[in-house]
């Protein structure tokens, strides 16, 4: 599943819960993959320059505001 977005990076805010693999510095995949919430900070990554891209949203909207 390719993305024109940046991968995000640690401690940044997560946009949408669900599903987020770790990518390397060049946007290779790690197969690392991890469940986050949205509005919660990205985990820290085991290298330098690696981030994180949503692979699988989150399909309810029980936390959905209205």
């Amino acid at each position: 599943m390719g993305s024109d977005k940046p991968p995000l990076k640690p401690g940044q805010t997560v946009p949408r819960s669900g599903q987020y693999e770790m990518v390397g510095p060049r946007g290779g995949h790690t197969g690392i993959e991890r469940t986050m919430v949205r509005g919660e900070p990205a985990p820290p990554t085991r290298q330098s320059g690696q981030g994180y891209r949503l692979v699988d949203p989150t399909k309810n909207g029980a936390g959905r505001k209205r």
